[in-house]
C-alpha cells in the first residue's frame, strides 16, 4: 500500500513545498486548498497522515480535524500555523492533532514527522 499524505493549505506555495519535500522523500501526496476539498479527497482515497493549516477559508482547520477524527479518516494529523500561541496549541490537541508546526517550518522536519507516522 502506497504511504499517503495529504497537504490541506490555501497557500499554494506551502502545497507546492510539501508536495516536492514529500515526493522526494517518496511518499505519495495528494494535496487541497480548503477543508471542504480535502473532505472529499479523503473520501476517496486511503490516507494515513494529513498535515492541516489551522486557518482556512470556509471550514477551519481546527473542525477539519474533528471530522477527520470523529470518521476516523486518517491516522495522524499534523497542524500548521502562522499564528502560534498557547491557545492554539491547546485547541489543537483538544481537536486531535498529534503534532504542532509554527510557520515558517523547515520541510525536512515534516518529514521526519512523516517518517516517525508511518
Amino acid at each position: 500500500m502506497p504511504r499517503k499524505i495529504l497537504v490541506v493549505d490555501d497557500d499554494e506555495g506551502v502545497r507546492a513545498l510539501l508536495t516536492s519535500a514529500f515526493g522526494v522523500a517518496g511518499y505519495t501526496v495528494v494535496a487541497a486548498a480548503t477543508a471542504e476539498e480535502a473532505l472529499e479527497l479523503i473520501a476517496r482515497e486511503s490516507i494515513q497522515v494529513a498535515f492541516v493549516d489551522l486557518q482556512l477559508p470556509g471550514m477551519s482547520g481546527l473542525d477539519l480535524c474533528r471530522k477527520m477524527r470523529k470518521d476516523r479518516a486518517v491516522d495522524i494529523l499534523v497542524a500548521l500555523t502562522g499564528h502560534a500561541s498557547v491557545f492554539d496549541l491547546v485547541a489543537c490537541r483538544e481537536a486531535g492533532f498529534d503534532d504542532y508546526f509554527t510557520k515558517p517550518f523547515d520541510p525536512s522536519a515534516l518529514v521526519r514527522t512523516a517518517q516517525d507516522a508511518f
